[in-house]
C-alpha cells in the first residue's frame, strides 16, 4: 500500500529511521530500520536489520520494552557485517526520527563516517504543529491524529520497520497540518548541533 506524500516533502530525499537498543550504555543497536522517501510512502522501500550485539540485551529491556530477546539476535549479522548496507540507505539523506537526537547520536557512535545534510525530529514539529496535548510519544501522536498505520506486516510498538512506518506517517500529517514551506518546517523541526554529534548522554536506548 503506498502513501502518496505532501508536496513540501517531495524530491528532498528523506530517510525515516528507528533503531531499538540492548538497554546498555552506550546502548548497541539491535534492530535498525530505514525508509527512504522520494515521491511517496512505499512499505516495499522498508528495509530492516536484526543485528548481534556484542553486549546482551538488559532482561528488562527484553520483557517491558520491545520483546526482543538474546535467543532471537544470536545467530544475527555483527553491526561490522550490516554497516555498509545501512550508511549506504542513508548517505546524502535529510535523516527523520521520532526524538531524533537519540538516533542521530547512537547512529554517529556506529558510523562515524556518516555525517547527514540534515536531521530533522517529528518530536520538534509535533510540539510546533499540535501544542498542549498531553503526550508527545510517537503512538499517542498516531491516535491524536487518527493515522491509519497498516502498512506493514509486524504492527508491534516499538519494534524498528513498525515504529520507522508511523513515524513517516506522522511526518506526512504533521506537514500537511502545518501547511509550512519546506525551509520554514525544516527550521522548526532540525536538530542543532548536526555537524558535531552531540555527547553521549545518560538514559538508554530501549
Amino acid at each position: 500500500m503506498n502513501v502518496g506524500i505532501p508536496a513540501v516533502l517531495a524530491d528532498q530525499r528523506i530517510v525515516v529511521v528507528d533503531i531499538e537498543g540492548n538497554g546498555r550504555q552506550p546502548p548497541e543497536i539491535i534492530e535498525i530500520a530505514a525508509l527512504p522517501v522520494d515521491h511517496d510512502l512505499d512499505p516495499t522501500c522498508l528495509r530492516s536489520w536484526l543485528v548481534r550485539p556484542g553486549e546482551p540485551i538488559l532482561p528488562v529491556v527484553t520483557a517491558k520494552v520491545h520483546g526482543i530477546s538474546n535467543a532471537q539476535v544470536a545467530g544475527c549479522p555483527a553491526w561490522p557485517e550490516i554497516a555498509g548496507a545501512v550508511e549506504h540507505v542513508l548517505r546524502d539523506r535529510v535523516l527523520v526520527a521520532h526524538n531524533a537526537s537519540v538516533e542521530y547520536r547512537v547512529l554517529s557512535r556506529h558510523l562515524p563516517s556518516w555525517h547527514p545534510p540534515l536531521v530533522l525530529d517529528t518530536l520538534r514539529l509535533a510540539k510546533h504543529v499540535w501544542p498542549d496535548i498531553p503526550s508527545y510519544s510517537l503512538h499517542t501522536l498516531i491516535q491524536h491524529r487518527g493515522l491509519d498505520t497498516n502498512g506493514v506486516g509486524q504492527r508491534q510498538p516499538h519494534r524498528a520497520p513498525y515504529d520507522t512506518w508511523c513515524t513517516a506517517r506522522l511526518l506526512c500529517a504533521l506537514a500537511l497540518d502545518s501547511r509550512m514551506s519546506w525551509t520554514a518546517l525544516a527550521e522548526v523541526a532540525a536538530l542543532p548541533g548536526v555537524a558535531t554529534p552531540p555527547a553521549e548522554q545518560q538514559g538508554g536506548l530501549w
